[in-house]
């Protein structure tokens, strides 16, 4: 059965309310998805949040056992600067709603090769003397690195990450031409050879490349323009929220129920109701099987883009057929592995990564044509009870592992306790076995009191991901900026997305950037810098709840 949209009132007209509701159903319970319930309610639309799983927050969500508990997904807290402006668009603040540390060192690294690590600290200073230490006269040229780092992110929050990409006019704004040269190398030049103009010596090579990791892509494939993620890490520093990046999801969830947002879990959608050219609902079927129609004058899919277009939607209705999808590139996956283990993990900071020496093989077995499980790998840990006690029993040590990997499925499935598909749990042994000897701990094994682990196939299954993709299409130089997926659909009027299959990009930071882009979207707004806080609240807006919302609960395992 489907909706039909009324053009006017039906059997019982409404005195109460002189302009009809404008309804809103939001595909997915993840960031996006909870920042832009809370932002479309703010402006004035009854919303209804539709998430599959039990547990809200998509792949940034939560896992307990025996006192240990896991974020599942995303662990680093950068740009700080967009957390806050959303809560404050919501008349709040970062501060208001999270408990921050800043974070120092703010990560270590080891490479293979050299047996000391080097620790990142959390200011620029003591960052430049640390590189002159290791090679004379790369603090000067990191200097100049650093400078050019926090240009390009200014220039990128002023123009390019809150637009839409509607109008290019927007894009020939005086600053934007007057450095016209410069963005056009830092979009041809791979960001691999830009930091060769910084540093020599290996190691410190490494640190400046691997952030194209947080982008999907490898450094010999991310443009150079992406040589801002440097600004973030070594220049402002790692911050990390109190109780974990659930409490994010927390707070942005308690922000969407406060201006209205209906949220419902264990609600999978099976189509994308259109009526001509426009769309009218969201089909779904509940926890008990029982199908629902959930009517709308606009959808929103946080949901994966190629998901929503390919199975939600008849063919008719979509913007790309699959032809489209097979020239993109996914981004990559990972196994990732939580263990629970006993007694102290010496040589491992809050957030450490452990490099191989031949980036080449490791980023080709990734990204490149043969794609294939890298082994060594370099992976990343995050040792969280490091800072956080609560993560953890007393005595305990909250250890999270990842390997990046190929898109591919057919890795398998992980498990509890060692119950996931052979290649995944072999997979997690090599890098287990990598973080005891990198952490001076050879019994690390026989300390394992908690283990899980979460492969490929897991990502498709639980986040409808393209190919298992961990993160989202990665950020070559065609899936960026005005490059990457659209945030409206080319066939449906009222059709919109948010999310990471999106602009402006995957991460925490962009999926809640993707909200508020999306709001401009729907008001045809081609403005390119943020929104000015706060957001007015609409005056047909749907009345707030009188309680505060509950906090939401972690899913937990026996």
């Amino acid at each position: 059965m489907s909706p039909t949209r009324a053009s006017g009132p039906t059997t019982q007209p409404s005195t109460a309310r002189k302009v009809p509701v404008r309804r809103a159903v939001v595909i997915g319970g993840g960031i996006s998805g909870l920042a832009s319930a809370a932002l479309l309610a703010r402006d004035g639309f009854a919303v209804t949040v539709l998430e599959q799983r039990n547990q809200l927050g998509g792949r940034a969500g939560s896992w307990e056992r025996d006192g240990f508990r896991f974020d599942t997904g995303p662990s680093w807290y950068l740009m700080p600067e967009v957390f806050d402006h959303f809560f404050r668009l919501l008349g709040t603040s970062a501060d208001e709603q999270l408990d921050l540390v800043k974070l120092d060192p703010g990560y270590r690294v080891y490479s293979e090769g050299y047996d000391e690590p080097i620790d990142l600290r959390a200011s620029r200073e003591d960052n430049l003397a640390l590189f002159e230490s290791i090679e004379p006269g790369a603090g000067k040229r990191m200097a100049k690195y650093l400078d050019s780092a926090a240009e390009t992110y200014d220039m990128a929050v002023r123009r390019f990450l809150y637009g839409t990409f509607q109008d290019f006019r927007k894009l020939a704004a005086p600053d934007v031409l007057l450095r016209m040269g410069k963005l056009a190398r830092l979009l041809i030049e791979p960001l691999s050879t830009f930091a060769e103009s910084a540093v020599r010596d290996r190691r410190l090579w490494q640190v400046l490349g691997y952030p194209a990791v947080f982008l999907g892509t490898s450094p010999y494939a991310a443009p150079s323009m992406y040589h801002l993620m440097s600004h973030l890490d070594l220049a402002d520093g790692v911050l990390y929220p109190k109780g974990g990046i659930t409490e994010v999801i927390n707070a942005v969830e308690r922000v969407a129920r406060a201006e209205g947002a209906q949220i419902i879990a264990g609600a999978k959608v099976e189509r994308i109701v259109v009526e001509g050219d426009h769309v009218t609902g969201v089909v779904h079927r509940d926890r008990r099987g029982v199908q629902h129609v959930a009517p709308a004058d606009v959808v929103v899919s946080a949901a994966d883009l190629r998901h929503t277009e390919m199975q939600l939607l008849d063919r008719e209705h979509r913007t790309h057929g699959e032809s489209h999808w097979k020239k993109r590139d996914p981004g990559p996956s990972a196994v990732l592995v939580y263990l629970g283990v006993d007694g102290p993990v010496p040589g491992l900071l809050h957030h450490t990564l452990v490099f191989t020496a031949d980036w080449k093989a490791n980023f080709g077995a990734v990204f490149g044509d043969d794609r294939h499980v890298p082994d060594p790998a370099s992976i990343y840990v995050c040792a969280p009870s490091e800072t956080d006690p609560t993560v953890a029993p007393p005595g305990s040590s909250n250890v999270f592992i990842l390997v990046p990997l190929p898109a591919d499925v057919g890795i398998g499935k992980g498990g509890v306790d060692g119950a996931g598909d052979w290649e995944v749990e072999r997979i997690a042994d090599r890098a287990i076995d990598v973080v005891a000897e990198r952490a001076g701990v050879p019994d690390l094994r026989d300390r394992i009191r908690v283990r899980r682990t979460v492969g490929p196939r897991d990502f498709a299954d639980d986040f409808n991901a393209w190919s298992g993709s961990m993160l989202g299409p990665a950020h070559t130089l065609k899936q960026s900026a005005f490059f990457r997926e659209g945030n409206a659909s080319e066939k449906v009027d009222g059709l919109y997305y948010a999310g990471s299959s999106t602009i402006p990009g995957i991460g925490l930071p962009m999926c809640l950037i993707s909200a508020e882009v999306l709001l401009k979207r729907i008001h045809g707004d081609t403005s390119t810098e943020p929104l000015p806080t706060p957001l007015e609240r609409a005056a047909d807006a749907p009345p707030r709840p009188t309680k505060r919302a509950p906090r939401r609960t972690t899913a937990a395992a026996g």
